[in-house]
């Protein structure tokens, strides 16, 4: 049987990045499979100071905003992490299974870290283990990655295969990667080779999915771009990337491929270009964030909506979790 497991950290005001690489690539997962699982990963998000208080409304904002883009909690398992023990358990066990010289090679670490990676939480160093236990406690099959997490999932594929060797059962799935087409890694507005980030300190470097008309488009006519009018040919981008930026933007906003962006415009120039991606920005986000103010005022739904996800995911869970615990040794309570 295969399974969808995904998660988002909640961040707290996600971007046109999180939308177009991640939750609508969810929205879309949900008519192509019959079993999809979508977390909340708030445990991730404390391996790095968290205001208790910030992290409950994210934590809601985020799980409300995968529901107000379509990702259905009816259809789907939608929940927050923490509220599934199960992951914890399993992440400590697998903690146990995953190699310190596999951990060193985890770049997002080092990059996270940065050069003072002493005084980085341990939680930080482990997190990709708990990754790991996200996906295999379902016994997940595929993972929508962009190309950033295609090393933890090699890892979850690791510690799958030695847990598997060690103990001599075929337990946990050799998990696949489900990489989509464009846009599944949109960039910075202010620099078409960063990928766009929350952690970026201008505002102007992304579109917030709770941004106003007016700030959207603000934002993309200060998007950074170039004198030239743009190609005919996809080819006709290489070596422009803010340009390429914004053509990979409106092609997954429109469900285009790049060669029919271009068709479209290729011959004119960015005074032509940036209103038209504006107008389609604003039609594709603007139901969006409706529905999220909707979900977001009704916090006593929202909660119970995140509690049912999480007894939904403890019926999966428990009798694998019990089963592993069986198969390391653990004598049953």
């Amino acid at each position: 049987m295969e399974r969808i497991f995904s998660g988002v950290q909640p961040t707290g005001n996600l971007h046109l990045g999180n939308y177009l690489g991640a939750i609508r690539n969810w929205v879309k997962l949900q008519n192509e499979y019959e079993d999809c699982i979508f977390c909340v990963v708030d445990m991730h998000a404390i391996t790095v100071w968290q205001n208790p208080s910030i992290l409950q409304s994210n934590t809601r904002e985020t799980a409300a905003t995968m529901i107000a883009a379509g990702v259905d909690p009816k259809r789907n398992i939608i929940f927050n992490q923490s509220q599934v023990a199960a992951h914890a358990e399993l992440a400590w066990i697998f903690n146990c299974i995953a190699r310190i010289g596999w951990l060193d090679r985890m770049t997002q670490f080092k990059e996270k870290a940065g050069k003072d990676k002493e005084r980085a939480s341990a939680g930080l160093y482990v997190y990709p283990n708990l990754m790991a236990a996200d996906i295999l406690v379902y016994k997940g099959t595929h993972v929508p990655v962009g190309e950033d997490q295609k090393q933890h999932l090699e890892l979850a594929r690791d510690i799958a295969s030695k847990f598997n060797h060690d103990y001599k059962r075929d337990l946990f799935p050799l998990v696949e990667p489900l990489i989509f087409g464009p846009a599944t890694r949109v960039m910075s507005l202010k620099n078409g080779s960063s990928k766009m980030s929350k952690s970026d300190p201008s505002d102007l470097s992304r579109i917030n999915l709770k941004d106003d008309v007016d700030t959207i488009a603000r934002k993309i006519k200060k998007a950074k771009s170039d004198t030239d009018v743009l190609p005919s040919e996809s080819a006709g981008l290489k070596g422009r990337p803010e340009a390429a930026n914004l053509v990979s933007i409106y092609g997954a906003l429109a469900e285009l491929d790049i060669t029919d962006v271009l068709g479209q415009y290729g011959g004119r120039g960015f005074g032509v270009f940036k209103p038209a991606l504006t107008e389609l920005a604003i039609a594709k986000l603007t139901p969006i964030q409706e529905e999220l103010k909707r979900l977001m005022s009704d916090q006593t739904s929202l909660d119970c909506l995140l509690k049912s996800g999480a007894d939904r995911a403890r019926s999966i869970t428990d009798p694998i979790i019990a089963e592993v615990k069986e198969i390391v040794g653990f004598i049953k309570p």
